[in-house]
């Protein structure tokens, strides 16, 4: 991956989050990174993780990949910048590239009136 800056006025169908490049945060990475459609970007000290349309951290799966419990806490825990939209369910956290992806999640009203 090439590191690109600035803003571009396309929509990029991508949404992303970091990870602390802790234990924990290394082997979530992993177990995303595994997925089709997901690209990771390891730093001294985060990993950035990016994915095409959703993102989904599925805390069975997680929890079984660590050998302990994952939950919501621990991913804020561990998480910090996100771009998307982030919905935190009790088994999972999703991260949606567009909001129309999110709207039955987000209350968000797809009629037009």
């Amino acid at each position: 991956m090439t590191m690109q800056f600035g803003s571009a006025t396309e929509f990029s169908n991508m949404c992303g989050v970091t990870l602390m490049n802790t234990p924990i945060g290394r082997v979530v990475a992993e177990v995303m990174g595994a997925k089709d459609g997901v690209e990771l970007t390891e730093y001294p000290s985060m990993i950035r993780v990016d994915g095409v349309k959703l993102l989904n951290f599925d805390y069975d799966e997680l929890t079984d990949a660590l050998g302990e419990e994952f939950d919501g806490s621990i991913f804020e825990e561990i998480s910090s910048t996100h771009y998307g939209r982030m919905v935190h369910l009790d088994d999972k956290t999703m991260l949606f590239a567009s909001p129309e992806d999110a709207a039955e999640y987000i209350g968000f009203d797809l009629t037009v009136q």
